[in-house]
């Protein structure tokens, strides 16, 4: 079996950073720290799992060649990420360490969520943000593929994570968004929340949330928004901007 448990799970907080971060100040050589990445529920999920291994530092590069489903070269991940090689040594450690396959599947991502969000149903927004990370569409992720979306997530430009976002949104892969589309993102995050969490966002239902957006992406009034349409609107639009980052507190 190629399911990965999941262990060791550190208590949620506040989850991940601004988006609007990334670009106002000069970007700098990240480094593997809980301030900066752990406030993600995927790279707590997976550094967890290795803090409880304990602090051996084994060579990782022997780890990789050893594993079922040998991932690309720690060199060529540096190359493609905004990871150091330190950092990907250890995400690759506690990936390797919950999923010996080499895989993750949606069911794990639906574990990983119920135990971040136990006052909500999180199946549904685990199940679209699966589908994010599962560009092939095969049924499951291979590390490097989840390395290079976290690495967007979280240290991606402003213009990279809303590609990111509208990948997400758009749950058809047709490249339109549909206001069906946004509403379904939008009311799994509110299931997911639970009804006490963030009790500002429950004065507006999703409905009127995206209702509100979508007015307002959708420039030519054709029904759908494109990828254009998202960007430049959020961009531009400061309310959008901030309900981004409701977005970020739930990767």
């Amino acid at each position: 079996g190629g399911r990965c448990s999941v262990v060791g799970l550190l208590s949620p907080g506040n989850l991940c950073s601004r988006i609007n971060n990334s670009e106002g100040s000069k970007w700098q050589r990240p480094r593997l720290s809980r301030k900066s990445l752990m406030k993600c529920c995927l790279v707590k999920w997976i550094i967890a799992s290795t803090t409880q291994q304990g602090p051996d530092s084994s060579d990782n590069d022997f780890e990789l060649s050893m594993v079922r489903h040998q991932p690309e070269g720690l060199d060529q991940l540096q190359a493609q990420t905004k990871f150091t090689r330190k950092e990907l040594q250890s995400l690759y450690r506690g990936f390797k360490n919950e999923c010996p396959s080499g895989l993750v599947d949606e069911e794990t991502f639906k574990l990983i969520y119920s135990q971040f969000f136990p006052q909500g149903d999180a199946t549904t927004y685990a199940h679209f943000l699966f589908n994010a990370f599962d560009m092939d569409r095969n049924g499951s992720i291979r590390f490097e593929d989840f390395v290079i979306g976290l690495s967007v997530l979280l240290r991606g430009s402003v213009t990279e994570k809303l590609r990111w976002a509208f990948n997400l949104y758009d749950i058809n892969k047709d490249g339109y968004v549909t206001k069906e589309e946004m509403l379904a993102i939008m009311t799994s995050i509110y299931d997911m929340m639970g009804r006490y969490t963030l009790p500002s966002l429950r004065e507006d239902s999703p409905f009127e949330h995206v209702e509100k957006f979508f007015q307002k992406m959708d420039r030519n009034r054709d029904g759908v928004v494109t990828i254009d349409e998202f960007i430049e609107t959020c961009q531009k639009d400061e309310s959008i901007m901030a309900s981004m980052q409701l977005f970020e507190n739930v990767i």
